[in-house]
């Protein structure tokens, strides 16, 4: 029997989904998913992303079926699953998305690519949202895009036809046999398509009048974001949808001048960043690893320590923001961009924690997870680009901004509810006789800070900007500019290489900020 496989990965849509779209009109189908134990016990995998994984998917799976077709499971490395369903009923062509995903999941995709142009298997690959593959540099990127973005999205045909191949499902393997041991937060966001459609139209509808000036305190963060990302990141929505979808929206005459059409705007601009963000890992894989500019290898490998790092784990650092907002995490699997921001900055410059350690950290505690934002945005805010503006975020300064009356801090640590407002920044400043009247120890129930702030930062500060001044350090800048850099605006494109760079520079400080708070 001519048939073609689909292969699920992180699309669990049947919505505008290319590679269903295109094996369902050439004959009959055979839909897959493959739960791959090696990429689940990769260090960057949590118990969080398997349960949305699987609500997403037993929805993905009545949609399906509501079609006529079934969902097959596999548990198993790709290439050896593919190859016994080949063995058992020969297809003659592999459909799934691109992919563009850690190191683990592109190894995965040259063995099964290998493995397709041995058996005579056409793999079908369209691309899911707007990163290229083999792009060069960058010119002529906005415009793919907006093409893609501008697309048609992919629809079914009216027949469609399951393969008739008898397919064992395997178990769903608990969490714990995949070396996921960490709880999940209680009060993450659940999976699969009911639930992403239902964000999109409270954030359309309503909630996006509070985005511009909502989304950067943790307070009114979690309604003003469109809380989009775990459904972007997993597949249950599709990037061109939201696009698209935002745009009919922001084209309402009733939304003209209002905060709501200025809210979508701001969200707009923030899906291009979306793509613009992963198309780095994309072009370079090898920045989930090593330092996007090759100069600052080595910079904090060499000194480690165990204590700040288990401080900062365990929001332990003695900085309320800070420690509310791993509690937060904790519990929610989500956090919004700012106070990820923060989070990172903290561990790089005060704290003087490799990034890498601290990356899969949070790759792990965000339930949106998604490779190539989550590390280019990592090594930003580590200041190891070697191209971005060093972004050192007081943890201080940032309570007293963004929470100034201490809600935010005393609704996730609870021993500060008993801290008077004149010590909710700094508590470990209360003379001993206000926190023996609260009941409180310092340094028990309130974390002495884990090391001296200011200080900390300046020797940071001096160590990066010496290393920045350094002649073969800029001289490399320029390389990483026509790599990665933004080509926004199309007279750019006339300019001469160092105006090209400083625009893409001015930018990526002015703009890059909002990646995670779509």
């Amino acid at each position: 029997m001519r048939y073609g496989v689909v292969w699920f990965k992180r699309d669990l849509r049947v919505q505008d989904h290319a590679p269903l779209a295109e094996a369902a009109a050439r004959g009959p189908v055979l839909c897959l998913y493959i739960l791959e134990p090696a990429l689940w016990r990769q260090p960057d995998a949590a118990a969080q992303h398997l349960g949305f994984v699987r609500e997403s998917l037993r929805e993905l799976h009545a949609d399906l079926r509501r079609r006529g077709l079934r969902l097959r499971l596999a548990v198993g490395d790709a290439q050896e699953m593919l190859a016994r369903l080949h063995a058992q009923a020969p297809f003659e062509a592999l459909y799934s998305h691109q992919e563009t995903g850690n190191g683990a999941s592109f190894e995965r995709d040259r063995r099964v690519a290998r493995w397709c142009r041995e058996q005579g298997v056409a793999w079908h690959e369209p691309r899911p949202w707007g990163v290229v593959r083999g792009l060069r540099e960058r010119r002529q990127w906005v415009r793919q895009w907006e093409a893609h973005m501008a697309a048609p999205q992919a629809g079914l045909p009216l027949r469609l036809e399951d393969a008739v191949v008898p397919w064992a499902h395997d178990p769903w393997p608990e969490p714990v046999s995949l070396g996921l041991a960490e709880a999940e937060p209680p009060l993450r966001q659940r999976g699969g398509r009911t639930q992403a459609e239902a964000a999109l139209h409270g954030f359309l509808q309503d909630r996006s009048a509070a985005y511009r000036g909502g989304i950067s305190s943790p307070l009114s963060a979690p309604d003003a974001c469109s809380r989009l990302s775990p459904h972007l990141a997993w597949g249950t929505l599709s990037l061109r949808e939201v696009v698209q979808a935002t745009r009919e929206r922001m084209a309402d005459p009733a939304l003209a001048g209002t905060r709501q059409h200025a809210g979508l705007a701001a969200f707009l601009s923030r899906l291009h960043w979306h793509c613009h963000f992963i198309q780095k890992l994309e072009t370079e894989p090898d920045i989930e690893f090593r330092p996007m500019h090759p100069g600052y290898e080595g910079l904090r490998e060499a000194e480690w320590d165990e204590a700040r790092w288990q401080a900062l784990v365990n929001g332990r650092t003695g900085w309320p923001l800070v420690d509310a907002c791993v509690a937060m995490l904790r519990e929610t699997g989500w956090l919004n961009f700012r106070m990820r921001a923060m989070l990172v900055s903290v561990a790089a410059y005060p704290l003087w924690l490799h990034w890498r350690p601290v990356g899969l950290w949070l790759a792990r505690q965000f339930l949106d997870y998604e490779p190539g934002i989550h590390w280019s945005q990592v090594q930003m805010q580590s200041g190891t680009t070697g191209i971005n503006t060093t972004r050192v975020y007081n943890p201080i300064k940032q309570a007293r901004d963004q929470d100034p009356e201490g809600r935010f801090v005393r609704q996730w640590l609870p021993a500060l509810r008993r801290v008077p407002q004149a010590w909710i920044f700094e508590p470990w400043r209360m003379p001993p006789e206000v926190a023996q009247r609260a009941g409180l120890r310092l340094g028990e129930d309130i974390p002495l800070p884990v090391v001296d702030l200011a200080p900390a930062l300046r020797e940071a500060k001096r160590r990066v900007h010496e290393l920045r001044a350094r002649p073969e350090v800029q001289a490399e800048q320029d390389t990483i500019v026509r790599r990665h850099g933004s080509r926004h605006r199309p007279a750019e494109q006339l300019a001469g290489p160092r105006q090209q760079r400083r625009a893409a520079q001015a930018r990526q400080q002015a703009d890059a900020q909002g990646a995670f708070d779509f």
